[in-house]
């Protein structure tokens, strides 16, 4: 930090990111208390403790790997380039651990932003910013869980969610949620507050360990008429889901860059312009995506309300679907566009949960295949021609990316199809062989708490027989 804006600036950042973590933590929070809402009291430990391990095991995994596949695959590899050089993401690194400042070969090799600007910016930067993705890693792998709830047994559950957390989806951020991510640089791909990077992605991997995973043992009568089977407790329901809204204020923060000058990056020679940026590191302000990010959750909300013909768990649902929807875009729509396509992405996502529940025989207990696939596949999509023409890619790109209905489109069919539902759909089939994957029918239909059940119970005994003994032991007993 050589000079006095370059402390504040490197200092700020710190605090900045810092202060995102408690804040999208609440959504982890959010998806415990909704899933447990929404299933059946014989299966609440199972679903904590799933929900709740995740943490762990995708944490450890994401140190050990993930957050260096983010540094080192944004050409792909093989498609603009190799695999890049990323010192400062491999477990052993300077930057990964405590210390005052890192040696100048592991901060050149820090790819992105603020090297250029010679005062430990990345130095500072790189544990909080490590712990931002950490966090949509865990967001990402949550998603799948509410989808296979009531049959999927932990262990299974726990493989996949590393595979979504510390893998594939990061991959995705690689490609297209990194300013130098070939998608970005070939597609022109925009995805700034994440509808395909983490909902297309997860809502397409939950989608895929469904298909081979199966119903649940009632969903559906016998000539294939789906079942109703209600949250049994709707007010834990609406709780969880705004905790989620809450976090999607952390998680929409963490997606920008606070304050860089805008001439550092390539802008105009001579032109200081210190302004906060996307991850793309194109100009944004704090101030567009509040409006955004509270106008398409409004047209979700409602749009719900009437579709759903006033049903509270859909409601709340479509207003994360139309966050989810117009998040591709939010950096660049006007507010009433926001609304508008966040309303618009609500009722998509609960036309298409009922027609693909009956068509397919999907069962998808809370809806997230389609609050968070169909309303991100389809954000994306709309965001290729709501702001088409518009450059993609940072101010040091030549040629400049530019966004199109076809690189969104195409972006979009990576994200749900190749990185989302194919890695779910193999690796749930090769959990299936190995008997791995679904609880015995018999522990489903007495849930899958039993075992606590049965151990809480002889708890109870136990107390209940040493007090008889204590009152013989005092004559009160005889």
């Amino acid at each position: 930090m050589d000079t006095d804006i370059g402390a504040l600036t490197v200092i700020f950042t710190e605090f900045y990111y810092w202060a995102t973590v408690p804040l999208m933590f609440l959504i982890h929070v959010g998806f415990c208390m909704y899933e447990v809402g929404a299933t059946r009291h014989k299966n609440h430990v199972h679903t904590l403790m799933k929900n709740t391990m995740l943490i762990p095991l995708v944490t450890v995994t994401f140190f050990f790997f993930g957050w260096w596949i983010y540094f080192a695959f944004p050409n792909g590899p093989g498609i603009t380039g190799g695999i890049t050089q990323s010192d400062n993401a491999v477990p052993w690194s300077q930057l990964m651990g405590t210390h005052m400042g890192g040696s100048t070969e592991v901060l050149e090799s820090a790819q992105g932003y603020g090297v250029d600007l010679g005062n430990s910016f990345w130095n500072r930067l790189n544990g909080v910013f490590w712990a931002a993705f950490l966090l949509f890693s865990w967001t990402a792998a949550s998603i799948v869980s509410g989808a296979t709830i009531e049959r999927i047994r932990p262990s299974a559950f726990w493989i996949l969610a590393v595979v979504i957390g510390s893998f594939t989806w990061i991959i995705d951020a690689a490609w297209g949620w990194h300013p130098d991510g070939w998608m970005v640089t070939q597609l022109g791909y925009h995805d700034a507050y994440a509808s395909g990077v983490i909902h297309a992605i997860a809502g397409g991997f939950a989608l895929g360990v469904v298909c081979v995973l199966g119903p649940r043992i009632g969903k559906f009568a016998p000539d294939g008429t789906p079942r109703n089977i209600n949250p049994h407790n709707k007010w834990l329901v609406t709780i969880g889901l705004f905790l989620i809204y809450a976090g999607f204020w952390g998680f929409y923060v963490a997606c920008n860059v606070p304050i860089i000058d805008h001439q550092s990056l390539g802008g105009a020679e001579g032109v200081v312009n210190f302004t906060a940026t996307t991850i793309y590191l194109t100009p944004t302000t704090l101030s567009a995506i509040v409006f955004n990010f509270l106008m398409s959750l409004s047209g979700g909300m409602l749009a719900g309300y009437v579709v759903s013909k006033g049903e509270a768990f859909w409601t709340y649902s479509a207003g994360l679907a139309g966050v989810i929807t117009a998040s591709a875009g939010n950096d660049l729509y006007h507010p009433i566009q926001a609304m508008i396509i966040g309303g618009i992405g609500a009722v998509c996502a609960y036309k298409l949960h009922f027609w693909v529940e009956r068509k397919f025989k999907i069962d998808d207990p809370v809806g997230a295949i389609a609050v968070h696939g169909y309303a991100g596949f389809i954000g994306l999509v709309i965001c290729g021609f709501m702001l088409w023409g518009h450059p993609a890619t940072a101010a040091y790109h030549d040629p400049v990316a530019v966004i199109t209905p076809w690189g969104q489109f195409l972006g979009a069919c990576i994200m749900f199809i190749v990185l989302g539902f194919i890695p779910a759909f193999i690796v749930s089939k090769i959990l299936q062989g190995m008997g791995m994957l679904r609880v015995p029918a018999a522990v489903e239909l007495v849930g899958l708490d039993m075992s606590e059940e049965i151990a809480e119970e002889m708890d109870a005994i136990a107390i209940s027989e040493a007090d008889i003994e204590e009152a013989k032991r005092l004559g009160l007993l005889s």
